[in-house]
Parts: structure tokens; C-alpha cells; sequence
């Protein structure tokens, strides 16, 4: 799970639902890096005040890096959701009970689900397909 503050429309300008984008995005450093792979599936969650949750699905294309700049980030196309997964449907999903990002919403970037975590949030997502 990528974790950013900011809406999609701030991230790739004129990003429509149901189109996909490849970006890199800024994470952390830490040892979840070396678990991240080309291929895995990711989701672009939004923290915040306004429309908190999941906004896109897709996949990582490619591993963990640096930028210009010597910061960790890592590679992703993600296709924007029709209408986002709202934070408040997933706190109300028992399979989301644990869930990090709900449990510690400033927590690490990237955060971690359990498939049966990922599972609720593809169950609402409103037939976007991975990796399209």
C-alpha cells in the first residue's frame, strides 16, 4: 500500500477514473523496501481529512530504487478507482479490523495488508482490474 496526502488530481493532472498512470512515488526506507517486487499488487491510498482511503489499484513495475536526490521510491501503474473505497466503509469491514494504515494511519509508507485485507478492499472496488 503507497500512502500519500495528496488527491489523485494533485498527483497526475488530468487523471480520469478508470485510467491508469505509471508514477514513482516517495516511500520510507526501511526493510519493507527489499520486500517489494515488480508485478505485486498495490494500492494508492489517500490519508487525510477529505475522501480518506483507497483511490487506486494496481501494480509495482519495478523494485524499490532512489531518486536524483538519494530518496527511496518506487515505481507503479495505477488505475484511478470510479468512486474511492472510503475509510469508513473499511472500518467497518471486519476483515479490515487490524488493518495497519486503519490502526496507525501515520504509520509507514508503503504500509502492509494481509490478503484477506486486500480481499475487502477489492471486493469494493467496483470492478477495477490490476495491472490494466
Amino acid at each position: 500500500m503507497l500512502k500519500t496526502t495528496r488527491p489523485p488530481d494533485a498527483m497526475a493532472a488530468g487523471w480520469a477514473p478508470r485510467t491508469a498512470r505509471s508514477m514513482t512515488r516517495c516511500v520510507r526506507a526501511s526493510y519493507r523496501l527489499e520486500l517489494m517486487a515488480a508485478g505485486q499488487p498495490c494500492l494508492l491510498w489517500v490519508s487525510g481529512r477529505t475522501a480518506p482511503g483507497v483511490h487506486a489499484l494496481g501494480r509495482l513495475t519495478g523494485p524499490a530504487g532512489e531518486d536524483d536526490d538519494g530518496r527511496p521510491v518506487v515505481p507503479a501503474r495505477l488505475e484511478l478507482l470510479a468512486e474511492p473505497v472510503p475509510r469508513a466503509e473499511l472500518l467497518a469491514d471486519p476483515r479490515m479490523r487490524d488493518a495497519e494504515v486503519l490502526r496507525m494511519p501515520a504509520g509507514s509508507n508503503p504500509s502492509w495488508l494481509s490478503a484477506e485485507q486486500f480481499a475487502a478492499v477489492l471486493d469494493r472496488a467496483g470492478g477495477a482490474v490490476l495491472g490494466r
